[in-house]
């Protein structure tokens, strides 16, 4: 099949929701990008696709399952199939299918479950990507990560040791790509994300830990941080809200 001539960037939103990633969507669209929505869920994309067109945003669903780390090849290939190229990925497919676990509580079929999805998945994209982008000497990719990867809370654990062993991982590989025009990225969020499903979830487990109260955002401002980020590449990781940047990176 051949691959259609590519009339502007493209950015690969992984984990595409109503909250974050239909933010993300419609913040790079409106820049002129055109837009891969991916999730398991072809019906809520197809409507984020419909939400879009009436905006005057090019977007396609492609429907994936991200915990499936052996399929990514197979699925950026496609999106290049239709895009003929990928320019920006942004990777945040967190949902209310992963929740916290006490750290007392933890075993490792709990980590095992969540590794492939926080883990393994992004590590197979950037391999996806990364020759492209190191041919054309350009790319970025941007992921979306709770503040436990950063900070870690008590009785808010689990989610936390995967998502630190993948911001571990975007340091350095900030750092190997830096001059090669390839930029990575963490968006590390400590609030509550207005229009998400994971919202309801994530409030309830803190309130059942007594943890943190986090304030709710809009998910229009977190994609204005990935924008920045984008554009300006002047930072490995970016908070919000920035009062909270942990003591571990202060």
């Amino acid at each position: 099949m051949a691959r259609s001539r590519p009339t502007s960037k493209v950015i690969a939103v992984f984990g595409a929701g109503t909250g974050l990633g239909v933010s993300v969507a419609r913040r790079f669209g409106r820049e002129g990008f055109r837009v891969a929505l991916v999730a398991r869920r072809k019906d809520r994309l197809d409507a984020l696709v419909e939400v879009l067109a009436g905006e005057g945003i090019e977007a396609v669903a492609f429907s994936a399952d991200l915990s499936k780390p052996a399929e990514v090849p197979a699925l950026v290939e496609a999106i290049r199939e239709r895009f003929g190229r990928i320019d920006v990925v942004e990777y945040g497919p967190i949902s209310g299918d992963q929740g916290f676990t006490p750290a007392a509580e933890l075993d490792a079929a709990t980590l095992e479950g969540l590794t492939p999805l926080l883990l393994f998945t992004p590590v197979e994209v950037v391999r996806a990507v990364l020759p492209e982008w190191t041919e054309r000497g350009e790319g970025a990719f941007l992921l979306a990560q709770g503040y436990s990867a950063a900070q870690p809370m008590p009785h808010l654990s689990g989610l936390g040791p995967v998502m630190s062993a993948t911001r571990n991982y975007l340091y350095s590989l900030n750092a190997e790509l830096a001059d090669t025009g390839t930029y990575v990225g963490a968006l590390t969020i400590a609030s509550l994300i207005a229009r998400s499903e994971v919202s309801a979830v994530a409030q309830s487990a803190f309130e059942s830990a007594d943890g943190p109260q986090f304030p709710v955002v809009d998910p229009d401002d977190l994609a204005e941080h990935y924008w920045n980020m984008d554009t300006k590449r002047d930072r490995v990781e970016q908070f919000h809200p920035e009062s909270l940047t942990p003591q571990a990176t202060a």
